[in-house]
């Protein structure tokens, strides 16, 4: 690994007179200015020492510390902007959920493609961090949602002229410490007990030098200085085992821990009183928490040693609670008993919160991405609530911190969690018993229920591990669950990094040297012809690609599907079928090749183009009346235009009822009878994103410094499709169907303009050949089928009736077959030559007056039926098995009833001629 110690030796330190240490405990180098200073300061190798005995000179919720925080920045020349939200994946294609404050300048600003909103900037960002989920609760400290108060300054290399969005040097490392020590220092922090560690940092393709800033055993802060990116060729090699190479850009990316900050101030046992001091005093008294002063004493040590539970460094959960258990001179069981429930609370409220962020901000439960997050959570928190037995709903429990956040959607959160928790209610039963049978195949063999397996019954019926090991303890088998278990899960579900780069194209080379395509679609969406001149072509296995100076050819992109059409020269003409875009160059794919250099002139289908933008159109109508009439978490989670029809797929809780469709479509066509303009216009981003905010991003996230918004009615999104020029140009929209596509996501199909007509006729054809089958009129259909419906469902039960005498009546009559006296009992051997449901319903008339049923029938093939009273030591899975072999099939079930057969129905009296010795060898067996 690279010497990064040169980066540290900052002129701050040496002229304020810190000194660099090496810490006794742990190995780490320090900065500090207490001279004498032999250990780091971080747990575990020094305590929390402000706990009785905060930190700074006053007490601070969490309210006054964020703005303490905002205001000392804006006092040094920071702008404050507002935060962000917690799906990052709002603004960005690589992450789910927003984990630091420079998420929200990633990729496009860190990489210089386009300016801050502000230079330097600070900001107070909330964020959720999911791999910190088994650590919530007992080390004191860490919390899964929390605020990563920050300031940030975007610096590039004088050397490289205008080549990004910003230039020049704002601030750099030794600045950064010293707006530290003073923020510090404003609230009364002794500074000889600040400790400065040095702690490389990589991540997301970055990396820097960084220093972790510790006081009274808390780690408040963390400055990054973000200067390397990863490269092959890079000459750093840094502790991840990547090699990097310096940037152009060079970003200073510092995070405070409010909470910790907050919790400083107060000195509190845990972070959790000073963060959440309603919800745990609530919690308390509803599970019946309480605690006399010597239990209250006891605490309160154990709290000041918490930084020890860290599932990151400690050997295991167990051990790390016995040590402090005999540090304060207790038994571990006896620690265990008092801290566990506490912890459960903690973990609660945290839980609490990270949902209310969570939904607050648009995520839908679901079983992919942001939405399984959102479930583990409330799924974890759900079970948590119930085994250390508070009594409150937990969509009250979600609302307080909701409440308390100022989300304005608190109606649709509460609604949200009730429906996942009896939607869980229900995975649990259908899920128990798989666990049970899982325990049952583990039982006994000294093998432990792989984890794998929890795993797997966690992702798929939401399984707490907690309950496997409950089941498999009553079965006797054993499971293994690690401390780290619900980190695990969310790492395979992308709790950090999302996606991959797509693979490079064998012709970007040659593609990069070609200037951007002039898009003549966006100046006139109704002009069909061109001219243009062929600046290169390229050779692909299924025809060309031609690359143009212009364009009127829409390419594929947004869900809107290309253009098609032609391109004639003087002497040919070729057929365009399909268009594409890379790096702002079209491609049009054609049939014959054109020469390089031509001038050629380009015909559009007309009729297409035209029914695209209807229906692409429509999606922006269709999108915003479904947010209106379902609630505005509502967002686009997919969808595709078409020239029949075009469906919309969105984030939704729950199904879409008929009434909800019906209100849809009113809102929609009164949009289009509106006629309102259709408007777009190009903006800055970062002035698009401070207007409207991230719901711009419905269908997709564009790349550039400039973007392009589409105004319908209310409705403003990025958008680089071809729209009409009024709404009243879309004609009619008329929502075909809607379908449930995964868990959390509707699909909603409509069809715009003359394909909404078209598809209505079609539905009209159907509803008029079904009455005309009925001879009927076509308004008496539903009542016609709902009474032929009636009527069928009663002479199915008649049947039923029927079937059920005769199999009793042919019960008696056993004249008709063969009966075997096997001691115990007797049995029944007959052919029966009925359907499945006869022979079942006749065995069991059978079996209910005593006897053995061998029944068979030459239907369809050889079919059998063996029943078995109970009491009769015989297994009608065995004799299937053997009587369906002899007519080459096969067959079996349970000892109790069992069914088989096979396709050789003229073996099958030789079967049943057979079947009493049969019957004999297997009871003497």
């Amino acid at each position: 690994m690279s010497d990064l110690t040169a980066e540290y030796e900052l002129d701050y330190f040496h002229e304020n007179g810190f000194t660099r240490s090496e810490c006794v405990s742990c190995g780490a180098h320090f900065w500090s200015r207490d001279e004498g200073r032999e250990t780091c300061g971080e747990p575990p190798c020094e305590t929390y020492d402000f706990i009785g005995d905060p930190g700074f000179d006053e007490q601070y919720t969490l309210e006054e510390m964020r703005e303490a925080f905002l205001a000392f920045f804006e006092e040094h020349g920071h702008e404050r902007i507002e935060p962000y939200p917690v799906a990052a994946n709002r603004w960005r294609d690589d992450v789910l959920l927003t984990q630091a404050s420079i998420y929200d300048f990633q990729p496009l600003v860190t990489s210089g493609k386009t300016p801050p909103p502000a230079n330097p900037l600070t900001i107070s960002q909330p964020c959720i961090r999911m791999q910190d989920i088994d650590n919530v609760g007992k080390t004191g400290r860490h919390t899964m949602a929390f605020e990563m108060m920050a300031h940030h300054a975007f610096n590039a290399k004088e050397e490289v002229g205008d080549r990004y969005a910003y230039s020049g040097e704002v601030y750099w490392k030794s600045e950064t410490v010293a707006y530290c020590d003073q923020l510090f220092e404003s609230l009364g922090a002794d500074l000889s007990e600040l400790v400065y560690i040095e702690d490389p940092w990589v991540g997301g393709g970055n990396a820097g030098p960084a220093i972790e800033v510790i006081y009274k055993g808390a780690e408040l802060a963390t400055l990054v200085f973000m200067k390397y990116e990863q490269d092959p060729e890079g000459e750093y090699e840094l502790k991840d085992g990547n090699t990097y190479s310096e940037m152009d850009t060079y970003i200073v990316d510092t995070g405070y821990g409010l909470e910790r900050w907050t919790w400083m101030s107060q000195g509190t046992p845990t972070v959790y009183e000073a963060v959440y001091p309603e919800a745990i005093d609530f919690l308390k008294e509803n599970a019946g928490i309480e605690l006399d002063a010597d239990e209250a004493d006891l605490v309160n040590r154990a709290a000041t040693l918490a930084g020890a539970m860290d599932i990151d460094e400690a050997e295991d959960m167990e051990t790390a609670r016995g040590d402090i258990a005999a540090e304060l001179g207790v038994e571990r069981a006896e620690l265990e008993a008092l801290m566990e429930p506490l912890e459960t609370i903690y973990a609660v409220a945290d839980h609490c919160r990270t949902m209310a962020y969570m939904f607050g901000d648009g995520i839908v439960p679901s079983n992919v991405g942001t939405g399984y997050l959102a479930r583990m959570v409330l799924r974890r928190t759900k079970r948590l609530v119930d085994t250390v037995g508070v009594d409150a709903p937990l969509d009250e429990l979600v609302d307080m911190q909701a409440e308390r956040l100022g989300y304005e959607n608190r109606d649709t959160i509460r609604d949200i969690v009730r429906t996942e928790v009896e939607k869980y209610r229900e995975t649990l039963e259908r899920g128990g018993r798989q666990v049970e049978r899982l325990a049952e195949e583990y039982a006994g063999t000294g093998e432990p229920i792989p984890l794998s397996e929890v795993i797997e019954l966690y992702d798929s019926h939401g399984i707490q591990p907690d309950m496997v090991e409950e089941i498999a303890a009553e079965a006797g088998a054993e499971v293994e669950i690690p401390d780290d278990f619900y980190s695990l899960v969310a790492a395979r579900h992308g709790g950090e990094e999302a996606f991959d780069d797509e693979e490079a194209d064998d012709a970007a080379e040659r593609i990069a040297d070609l200037p951007d395509t002039d898009k003549l679609f966006y100046e006139d969406g109704d002009r069909t012809q061109f001219e243009a001149v062929v600046l290169d072509v390229i050779e692909r296995e299924d025809g060309y690609d031609v690359v143009l100076d212009q364009t009127m050819f829409y390419p594929e992109g947004g869900g809107q599907p290309a253009d098609t059409g032609t391109l004639s020269t003087e002497d040919a003409t070729v057929e365009v079928t399909d268009v594409q875009e890379r790096d702002g160059v079209v491609l049009h794919r054609t049939d014959e090749k054109p020469g390089k250099g031509e001038f050629v002139r380009g015909q559009i289908d007309a009729t297409r183009r035209r029914r695209l933008m209807a229906h692409h159109t429509a999606t922006h109508v269709v999108g915003h009346a479904a947010r209106e009439v379902l609630g505005e978490h509502v967002r686009q989670a997919g969808a595709q235009k078409g020239v029949e029809s075009s469906r919309l797929d969105v984030a939704h809780y729950d199904r879409v009822t008929r009434e909800q469709v019906k209100r849809i479509e009113r809102v929609a066509n009164d949009i289009v009878r509106d006629n309102v303009s259709v408007k777009n216009e190009w903006v800055h981003r970062n002035d698009a994103q401070a207007k409207h905010g991230f719901d711009l991003f419905q269908g997709g996230i564009p790349p550039g410094e400039e973007i392009r918004l589409v105004h319908v009615a209310e409705d403003v999104q990025a958008c680089a499709g071809t729209h009409v020029n009024r709404t009243g140009d879309i004609g009619l929209i008329k929502v075909l169907a809607t379908e449930r596509v995964q868990d959390g996501v509707e699909r909603i199909q409509f069809a715009a303009g003359d394909a909404a007509v078209e598809a209505t006729q079609h539905t009209e054809d159907a509803l008029y050949d079904a009455a005309a089958t009925l001879d009927v009129d076509p308004m008496e259909l539903p009542a016609t089928a709902e009474r032929f419906f009636t009527e069928w469902k009663e002479r199915g039960k008649r049947i039923d009736e029927l079937k059920e005498q005769l199999a009793e009546a042919r019960a008696a009559g056993a004249d008709d077959g063969e009966e075997v006296d096997l001691g115990d009992a007797t049995a029944v051997v007959r052919r029966l030559d009925g359907d499945m449901d006869e022979l079942r319903k006749t065995a069991n008339a059978l079996v209910a007056e005593g006897s053995v049923a061998v029944l068979g029938s030459g239907l369809d093939g050889a079919t059998f039926v063996v029943a078995v009273p109970d009491g009769v030591d015989l297994n009608a899975g065995e004799v299937v098995g053997e009587l369906a072999r002899e007519v080459g099939g096969g067959g079996g079930g349970p000892p109790d009833f069992a069914q088989g057969g096979g396709p050789d129905a003229s073996k099958l009296d030789d079967a049943l001629a057979k079947t009493p010795d049969l019957l004999r060898e297997k009871v003497d067996a």
